[in-house]
């Protein structure tokens, strides 16, 4: 900022940050009957249907355990509540996730702050002015991150110092929110509350690495750290423990890969274990490049990660096409048969 003239003239940071992101509520619209129209038509539309079919083979498997992974910004961009929805409904029990998707995103409206509606053409010298961060069009007062990067090293200050992964830190969180949220049924909370283990296997690639960092900083002989080989451990342990399984992947990158990876780490360790059964992946990745941020799901299959049979790919950015998938599940209500893995008292 400049200290001298100030912000840009008409351009300060409240009237920058005045419209608040509204997260979508699965449970107040129902999109069965937008999916079932979709089965008839084609191109992404049908691609989205089947997707929604699989997820409900999914729920309605009992012997299925439900992975989500979460990679990119669907969280800050209205998709929070569907996330901890999932949770509350027992359409998930485990989380694959981005450091930022969970802590600068969910952690970060916990603690109060918001994320608000921006303008992707607006002058990002003046967001910089102003303190203010910006995810293509959704803006995050810079001072409110800050604010949560200190939380995150106060609650590692107070912790035993030894290695953690980041599930058990997450878990610590979740301990920390119970009486110091002010803002209720955040996915860290309500997996805490449904023993759902979240894992970060780049943890440190977010607000978590600022404030640990800021943590050791602080405690140079005697700090935590994060264990992520133990973390792949425990995953696979649950991959272990499922008699079948299915992955409900939002983007891709490491949480997607990591959560595959399971299967082959399983077979190295000379255990049976089956390929993941069902898998849906909605992502804007392209396969040009060779990678398709961690491959296709048939290219998956080749590496003994996931059966082709029940499997669907959905390109198309994941805010546009999740809530119509979500809200058919809420609906269909398969949920209320299923029995909770409460994955997190195995360890």
């Amino acid at each position: 900022m400049n200290k001298k003239n100030g912000p840009t003239l008409g351009h300060n940071k409240k009237s920058l940050l005045k419209s608040e992101v509204e997260h979508i509520d699965i449970t107040s619209f129902d999109s069965r009957k937008i999916i079932d129209s979709m089965k008839k038509m084609s191109f992404t539309s049908r691609d989205t249907a089947k997707a929604a079919e699989i997820y409900n083979e999914m729920i309605k498997d009992k012997n299925c355990s439900i992975f989500l992974t979460i990679a990119g910004s669907t969280s800050a961009a209205g998709c929070m509540k569907l996330y901890s929805d999932l949770i509350k409904f027992n359409m998930v029990d485990a989380i694959v996730a981005t450091g930022a998707s969970i802590i600068d995103m969910d952690f970060f409206e916990a603690l109060g702050f918001k994320h608000y509606q921006g303008d992707q053409f607006q002058d990002d010298k003046i967001l910089r002015e102003n303190y203010i961060d910006r995810i293509y069009d959704t803006y995050i007062d810079e001072e409110q991150l800050q604010a949560c990067d200190k939380t995150i090293c106060e609650i590692a200050n107070k912790l035993p110092p030894k290695a953690y992964t980041s599930r058990e830190f997450i878990k610590e969180i979740g301990k920390y929110l119970k009486t110091n949220s002010k803002k209720k049924n955040s996915l860290i909370e309500l997996a805490y509350d449904h023993n759902v283990p979240i894992f970060c296997p780049a943890f440190t690639d977010s607000s978590a690495g600022f404030g640990l960092v800021m943590h050791q900083e602080q405690n140079p002989s005697k700090h935590i750290t994060i264990d992520s080989i133990k973390e792949f451990r425990e995953l696979t342990e649950i991959k272990l423990k499922s008699k079948a399984s299915g992955l409900l992947m939002v983007g891709g990158g490491v949480p997607k890969n990591f959560v595959q990876d399971t299967v082959v780490c399983a077979e190295l360790l000379g255990k049976k274990v089956d390929m993941h059964k069902y898998a849906i992946q909605i992502t804007v990745a392209d396969t040009r490049d060779g990678a398709c941020s961690s491959s296709t799901l048939k290219e998956a299959s080749s590496w003994g990660k996931v059966d082709t049979s029940k499997e669907q790919m959905v390109f198309a950015e994941a805010t546009s096409v999740l809530p119509l998938i979500a809200s058919d599940a809420y609906h269909r209500q398969n949920w209320k048969n299923r029995e909770r893995r409460n994955f997190q008292k195995l360890f």
